[in-house]
Parts: C-alpha cells; sequence; structure tokens
C-alpha cells in the first residue's frame, strides 16, 4: 500500500494536520487534508519557468536529507521487506535502529579538554 493511502486511512489527528509537510509528486492532493504541505509545483502556464525551478530545487534540498535518513534505516531491511516478527516488537526494533542511525548521525566529542 502507498504511503499516502496509509497516511490518509490512519486518521491523522490535527496537531499532525498542522505541521509543516515535504513531500513529493507521489503525495499529489495532501494540500487538501494538510494546509501547510508543500509540494514540487507542475507545469503552469501562469507560473514562471525560473521561480518554479528555485523553488522546485530549495524544496529538494529540505526533501533530500530526510531521503538521506529512509536509506539508512533501509539498509537494516526491517522497512524493505515484510515484517514477520510479532508486531507488538516492531516499535521497538524501529526506535533501536533509528537510535543507532542517531548515534551515527551526531557528531562525537572526542576532544578530552587537552590542548
Amino acid at each position: 500500500m502507498h504511503d499516502f493511502r496509509l497516511f490518509k486511512n490512519s486518521n491523522p489527528t490535527k496537531k499532525i494536520l498542522m505541521s509543516r509537510v515535504l513531500a513529493d509528486l507521489g503525495y499529489l492532493g495532501i494540500d487538501k487534508i494538510c494546509p501547510n504541505a508543500t509540494i514540487p509545483n507542475k507545469n503552469k502556464k501562469e507560473t514562471s519557468y525560473k521561480r518554479r525551478e528555485k523553488e522546485n530545487h530549495k524544496l529538494s534540498s529540505n526533501r533530500i536529507i530526510i531521503e538521506n535518513i529512509n536509506a539508512k534505516i533501509k539498509v537494516f531491511k526491517i522497512t524493505k521487506y515484510p515484517y514477520r516478527n510479532r508486531r507488538k516488537r516492531f516499535g521497538l526494533r524501529m526506535n533501536l535502529i533509528c537510535a543507532i542511525i542517531n548515534l551515527d548521525l551526531i557528531p562525537l566529542n572526542t576532544d578530552s579538554g587537552k590542548d
């Protein structure tokens, strides 16, 4: 099932609906559900090409950070393939994987205070 269909079927809360969402063209129509959603501009004759190109570039440069993190999560294959273990342990395993990835993203201070 596509992510957008899952999102619509999950009955998102008002807090989620009011948060800022950066999405790709696979989420066409999300702006009707979430007023703060941003998707790339399609070809529209009334907007200039240069402005539309700049807006799409800015959006994609913000989204690439999330896409890279999603790729790191998929290395663990828990989200790449159907989950076949106990469902109640899925959240725990995802939290552990995300903690490992966050540990990798946070630069550790190796300086021990010595000059």
